[in-house]
C-alpha cells in the first residue's frame, strides 16, 4: 500500500482505488515541509502500533515495517521537491536518524536507543555516567563501579575517605571501641581497626606500675615493668630515690630504711638499718657499738647480760640496780 502524507496527521485507513487524481495543490514550503516531517516522525511510532492493533482484529495487510514505512515518506517528501537526508547513523540500531536525534558519548543515537548499559532504561534527559564508552544511569554506575565502604558495604556516591588501605563514607570512619567520629587527634590503629587515643591507651598502652595509667611519655623501667617517674618511689613513704637506688620487697621499690624496717633488720638502739655485721639478742637486732649497757654505756657481750624493763643492762650493774 502506498501512504501519502496529509495534513497535519499521517493517514491511517488503506487508500482505496479512486478515479484519476486530481490536480496537486502548491508544495508546500520546505521549512514548512521539514516540521511536518518532525511531527509526523514523532507520531510514527504510535501510527504503527495502531496498525497492528487494526490488523489483529480485521482482515488488513500485514504489518509494514518502519523502514518501508521511512522509504515511502520519503519518496513522498521527495515528489514534493523536499530532500529528506538523515540527521546521523543511530550508535545503537546502526540505522539512519530521520527524527529527532540525540547526541552524547561523541555519537547519535535515536532517543529511545539511548539506554544505560546495565538496566536498559532510556536515559532521555536522565543525568548518565561514562564507563569505558558506555552509558549507564546513576543507579546502576555506583553499583558497579564506585568504591564500597569498609564498613557498611554500600557505595560511596560522594565524598570518600580513604584509610587503612580501605575506602570509607566519612561519617563510618570512626572509633571502633566507643563509635565517636575522629576530631583533630586522629586515629590509632590496632589489628587493622581505627581507635581514638583516649580509647587506644586504655586499651593497648602499658600501665604503669605505680598508677596503672597507660604510660605515654617519659618512663622507667624497673621490676619487670614500666612507671611514670613520678609514680616510682618508696612504696612506704612516698618519697623519690635520691641517690638512684632502691629496694626490692614483694615486687615494690622501698628505700633502705623502709626494706629494712620490712625486714625485720633495724637496730632497736638507734632505729637505723642494720647493712654489715649484727647482733641479735631477745629477739632484736643491734648494731655491734650499739649493744651497750643502758646505765653504763658498756659494751654487752652475749650471754653476759640482763634485760628490764625492755632495756639491757651489763651484769654488774643489774645486781647493783635491781637486787
Amino acid at each position: 500500500l502506498a501512504w501519502k502524507p496529509q495534513h497535519p496527521l499521517l493517514s491511517t485507513m488503506p487508500s482505496n482505488p479512486m478515479p484519476d487524481p486530481p490536480p496537486l495543490h502548491p508544495s508546500p514550503s520546505p521549512t514548512v515541509a521539514a516540521q511536518q516531517l518532525d511531527e509526523l516522525l514523532a507520531d510514527l511510532g504510535h501510527t504503527q502500533s495502531k496498525l497492528v492493533a487494526a490488523g489483529q482484529g480485521a482482515a488488513v495487510p500485514a504489518e509494514p515495517s518502519l523502514d518501508n514505512m521511512l522509504g515511502s515518506l520519503t519518496r513522498d517528501l521527495q515528489e514534493l521537491g523536499i530532500t529528506a537526508a538523515p540527521a546521523g547513523v543511530c550508535a545503537a540500531c546502526c540505522k539512519p536518524i530521520a527524527g529527532k536525534v540525540l547526541t552524547a558519548l561523541g555519537k547519535t543515537w535515536h532517543p529511545e536507543h539511548f539506554a544505560c548499559a546495565r538496566c536498559g532504561q532510556e536515559l532521555g534527559g536522565r543525568p548518565f555516567f561514562e564507563r569505558g564508552g558506555r552509558a549507564y544511569c546513576e543507579e546502576d554506575y555506583h553499583q558497579a563501579f564506585s568504591p564500597r565502604c569498609a564498613y557498611c558495604a554500600s557505595p560511596i556516591r560522594e565524598k570518600v575517605l580513604t584509610a587503612l588501605d580501605q575506602t570509607w563514607h566519612p561519617e563510618h570512619f570512626f572509633c571502633a571501641h566507643c563509635g565517636k567520629v575522629f576530631g583533630d587527634d586522629g586515629f590509632h590503629e590496632r589489628n587493622g581497626k581505627p581507635y581514638c587515643r583516649q580509647d587506644f591507651l586504655a586499651m593497648f598502652a602499658p600501665k604503669c606500675q605505680g598508677c596503672e595509667r597507660p604510660v605515654t611519655d617519659n618512663y622507667l623501667s624497673a621490676l619487670q615493668g614500666v612507671w611514670h617517674p613520678e609514680c616510682f618511689v618508696c612504696a612506704e613513704c612516698l618519697s623519690s630515690f635520691a641517690s638512684g637506688s632502691f629496694f626490692e620487697l614483694e615486687g615494690r621499690p622501698y628505700c633502705e630504711l623502709h626494706f629494712h624496717q620490712r625486714q625485720g633488720s633495724i637496730c632497736h638502739s638507734c632505729g637505723r638499718p642494720v647493712t654489715g655485721r649484727c647482733i641479735t639478742a631477745a629477739g632484736r637486732k643491734y648494731h655491734p657499738e650499739h649493744f651497750i649497757c643502758a646505765y653504763c654505756l658498756g659494751q654487752l657481750q652475749k650471754g653476759t647480760f640482763r634485760e628490764h624493763g625492755n632495756k639491757m643492762y651489763c651484769q654488774a650493774c643489774d645486781n647493783k640496780l635491781f637486787l
